[in-house]
């Protein structure tokens, strides 16, 4: 079997809802992301064999296979196909895995994986909420709900009932939330970012350019302190769960390009990373977020390997209690989890930030010099996808 390679990754800088991103339309901001892709590696567009693009709202202008709009916008040549995927917040991690599980089949040679969510323009829960409203119904079934006691899932639910069981104080993942804010503010002001992130061209609420770039991610709170992090009101009476302590709403387009030896061949280029190992369970629907614990044990024993052999991990911010969590649930070194900051700081663009994750990932094991990466997060239904590269 072919081995699968990512030899580009790209993102836009997060952008903050109703901010510097807020006036393009999704499709097209999806677009600037394939483009930048070609351009990073000097692709011949002809090559790219098929699109998977994440997305989790697809209603209004996400709908109608967003990949497939966004690869009629952009420089790719009619003849390339594009599917969305919804895997909930793993869905561009998702396209990975089905990127490079096409490559290594040998089925196709270049793949793009990529993710989109504009959650200015498409709010989160619009599919459900919108059908509901013309009285299409809900997605809970009768079926579902006898075997769940008729429970409401919520993640917002699942992020208490996180810090409940792992015995995490607000304290605590007030502190895990500045850190983050910290983390990204050094990362940007070290330039760290710059060869992951599409600068991109600032739009008005009426789709014109306004001569400004938007190259740096918009939701950091460079000057956070813990007391203006503790100041945030609760989400519930008697809960520890907060905006300040959760991720923000963010939009946002990511990428990467997949490829196999023939792929590396007829592109003539050579490999930022190679696919170590990709899994995803399905977990407890209830709780919902801890998913990624489980998946991480299971992915780590089925790639031979220990949590130490991992040098660095993106672990999704959604919130902190996950990612206090996991850190209690593996053991793992705290320092090498989410380096330049997590989604608490720079955003979770939903469909798109599995694929935003991979390419800071990527990136920081270069600037780094080190070996191996591990990727994970929760997704709503109570699944998780895990990623684990090896930087070549």
């Amino acid at each position: 079997m072919s081995e699968a390679y990512i030899v580009a990754a790209t993102r836009t800088a997060g952008g903050r809802r109703g901010g510097r991103l807020s006036g393009w339309h999704p499709v097209d901001l999806a677009a600037q992301v394939l483009n930048d892709l070609l351009d990073r590696i000097g692709a011949d567009p002809a090559l790219v064999e098929d699109v998977f693009m994440g997305c989790v709202s697809q209603v209004g202008e996400q709908a109608a296979n967003v990949a497939r709009n966004a690869v009629l916008a952009s420089r790719l040549p009619e003849s390339v196909p594009g599917t969305s995927v919804d895997r909930q917040c793993g869905s561009s991690q998702q396209t990975l895995h089905f990127a490079a599980q096409a490559v290594m089949s040998g089925a196709m040679d270049v793949v793009i994986a990529a993710g989109v969510e504009s959650m200015s323009r498409v709010p989160m829960f619009s599919p459900s909420a919108l059908a509901q409203k013309a009285g299409l119904g809900f997605y809970q079934s009768p079926d579902m709900n006898q075997r769940y006691n008729n429970v409401v899932f919520s993640q917002f639910m699942g992020a208490e009932m996180m810090a409940k069981k792992y015995g995490l104080s607000k304290d605590d993942l007030d502190r895990f939330a500045l850190q983050s804010h910290q983390r990204a503010r050094a990362a940007t002001e070290a330039v760290w970012f710059k060869n992951e992130i599409l600068p991109i061209a600032v739009r008005n609420a009426e789709g014109l350019e306004t001569g400004e770039l938007h190259s740096t991610d918009e939701g950091i709170r460079m000057e956070a302190t813990l007391e203006s992090i503790q100041g945030v009101k609760l989400l519930q009476e008697g809960g520890v769960i907060t905006a300040a302590n959760a991720s923000q709403i963010c939009d946002g387009a990511t990428g990467v390009m997949v490829v196999n030896e023939r792929g590396l061949k007829a592109l003539g280029v050579k490999p930022l990373a190679r696919i170590h190992h990709m899994s995803v369970i399905g977990h407890d629907p209830v709780i919902m977020l801890e998913a990624p614990l489980p998946a991480t044990e299971r992915a780590l024993k089925k790639a031979g390997m220990k949590i130490d052999d991992i040098d660095l991990y993106e672990v999704n911010e959604a919130f902190a209690s996950v990612s206090l969590a996991w850190l209690k649930a593996t053991g793992a070194d705290p320092a090498r989890l989410n380096v330049n900051g997590g989604a608490i700081a720079l955003g979770h663009p939903l469909g798109a930030s599995g694929t935003k994750l991979m390419t800071t990932l990527v990136n920081a094991l270069h600037r780094q010099g080190k070996r191996y990466g591990l990727q994970t997060m929760c997704e709503g239904g109570g699944m998780a996808n895990v990623t684990i590269i090896e930087r070549l």
